[in-house]
């Protein structure tokens, strides 16, 4: 199977390490990485973004440092919300959080219409912080957690 898992990925942290895996887990037909372009990943958020190359080098050493399988690996840039999944024939799977769930019946809609397979959607169960909330690179660059859900005032369990 083939798969493709989206994101800005910056800063990366345990919710996207479980996306990335599940990808690796999955993709015995190669993964494919939809990386937001700079313009597309700050135009959709108030909080600063890396950029691109250097999300796309953060989000290369996690791959190889999760995969275990050996796998085929590929990183594009996307400039819309669904990038290449609506139009790429070799793609199987998307792997998605319970956030962006619902986007896989438009996928498979606009796949339909070109007259192409739909995916399978593979949801990720979120990962949760210390403080029982979902991890996000929101509440990352805002200081309230680490990378791995701890938070930052040391009350967490991950310090």
């Amino acid at each position: 199977m083939r798969v493709v898992v989206a994101g800005t990925f910056g800063p990366i942290h345990d919710g996207h390490r479980a996306l990335f895996e599940t990808a690796l887990e999955r993709g015995d037909e190669g993964v494919v990485i939809a990386l937001t372009s700079d313009a597309f990943a700050r135009g959709k958020r108030d909080r600063p973004v890396p950029d691109f190359a250097d999300r796309r080098r953060r989000v290369r050493a996690e791959l190889d440092a999760l995969d275990e399988w050996g796998r085929e690996v590929e990183i594009r840039a996307i400039d819309d919300e669904h990038g290449f999944a609506t139009t790429d024939r070799s793609i199987d799977a998307v792997v998605v959080s319970p956030e962006t769930a619902g986007e896989i019946a438009a996928i498979n809609e606009a796949r339909r219409e070109r007259g192409l397979d739909p995916v399978e959607g593979v949801v990720v169960p979120y990962v949760r912080a210390a403080d029982g909330e979902r991890i996000s690179s929101t509440r990352v660059v805002r200081g309230e957690i680490d990378e791995h859900g701890g938070l930052v005032d040391g009350t967490g369990d991950g310090e």
